[in-house]
């Protein structure tokens, strides 16, 4: 039997598959848009990278990892009838990560948040209905929580269907929670909801850089249009990966919904500046609140009129995490520490690497092809490691 994870190609994915594979015993069956074994494999060595070496990514990939090449939004992810029903059939619990984070396409977000997780719900009751499932995590966002201003949230009070939304990936996240809650009523399901993502706090590499992008963006600025004291919600992917994790192998958790936060102990706008000033030897950056509408004004400007510069990139890319940045807002996170005894690391103290392995990369991560000649990736022999699956549909 199996964990069923998806966007195990993704950030936060890759990162609860490499503790699973290093700290776990589990089979892992994954779902991998790709079109063929040998694009899987590639994709999943691309996203490894950052955990693993590859002699034992490969190890992992042939004694304990079953990919199936399929499309999250596709019937049945586009798998044979045959083959879906062997990933039913060996499937004792599940992992939902995989999501569009595109928080300007109401589109993308209905078609993978909504269509995807509907199929993924839909493996779960088959899976169920043939020999139990013993968990569905869902792998949500703080972002459910709508539109909100100076307060401390707790997991009870964050769904709210009467306030506004700040953006189509939050409305699809929302009603994802809500059709896991309807259409798995007699499964154990938890979801975790994480707040802000940047970084891991053990180094500096990332392989994720839109919100980076914003950070590095508002660290090089002489000034600030924020309030010094508002604070941020700012969280290690470590930390949210492992208690991802630590959660969902328990047998009974205590709880059925988990913030991945730093909570009340989220750090302020005027310590995370005198952090960095203080690494570079600069001074900190001065704060003009009242700067805060023009600001915004000039922004959606740029991204509106520049969108093919480096300029009007980062604009399109603040424009979008802008709400989430100034509503000076934290997620009480007092289950997750109280259940492991774990705690994020403070921003902080691992922001300043981060900024520099991004500046000197120029927001890439310098990854590796697959050794030897690249084009014999595909001959790995399909036995354990590799299902021979259907073709993903285009």
């Amino acid at each position: 039997m199996a964990i069923f994870l998806t966007g195990a190609t993704g950030y936060v994915g890759a990162h609860v598959a490499a503790l699973l594979l290093e700290n776990h015993k589990d089979q892992l069956n994954l779902l991998v848009r790709a079109k063929t074994a040998r694009e899987a494999e590639q994709r999943l060595w691309k996203s490894m990278q950052l955990h693993l070496d590859f002699p034992r990514f490969y190890e992992f990939l042939k004694s304990r990892v079953h990919v199936f090449c399929g499309d999250l939004t596709e019937k049945h992810f586009g798998l044979s009838n045959d083959d879906y029903r062997r990933l039913a059939e060996t499937t004792d619990s599940v992992i939902h990560c995989a999501a569009s984070l595109n928080r300007k396409s109401e589109k993308t977000c209905l078609n993978v948040n909504l269509r995807g997780t509907l199929e993924v719900i839909k493996l779960a009751q088959t899976a169920r209905d043939l020999h139990g499932l013993r968990r569905f995590s869902d792998v949500s966002t703080v972002a459910i929580c709508g539109q909100r201003f100076s307060e401390v949230v707790q997991e009870d009070e964050s769904l709210d269907w009467n306030r506004s939304d700040y953006d189509p990936y939050a409305r699809t996240k929302k009603f994802c929670e809500h059709m896991v809650a309807e259409l798995l009523p007699d499964v154990p399901h938890t979801v975790f909801r994480p707040s802000i993502i940047l970084g891991d706090s053990r180094f500096a590499e990332t392989t994720q850089f839109d919100m980076v992008r914003s950070f590095v963006f508002l660290a090089g600025l002489p000034m600030l249009p924020f309030r010094p004291t508002d604070q941020i919600d700012i969280v290690n992917v470590d930390f949210v990966a492992e208690s991802i994790v630590t959660i969902h192998q328990k047998e009974k958790p205590l709880h059925d919904i988990y913030h991945l936060s730093s909570g009340k102990s989220s750090q302020t706008f005027k310590v995370l500046t005198d952090a960095i000033a203080k690494f570079q030897d600069k001074n900190a950056p001065v704060f003009l609140p009242f700067l805060e509408k023009p600001f915004t004004k000039l922004n959606n400007w740029l991204a509106d009129n520049f969108r093919n510069n480096p300029i009007g990139q980062s604009a399109t890319l603040l424009k979008v995490f802008l709400p989430y940045i100034t509503f000076n807002t934290v997620f009480d996170n007092e289950r997750i520490t109280g259940e492991t005894g774990k705690k994020p690391v403070p921003f902080s103290e691992y922001c300043y690497p981060l900024l520099q392995f991004s500046r000197a990369g120029n927001f890439k991560y310098p990854h590796t092809d697959w050794p030897g000649d690249v084009s014999g990736a595909g001959s790995i022999p399909l036995n354990n490691s590799i299902s021979q699956v259907s073709v993903a549909r285009s």
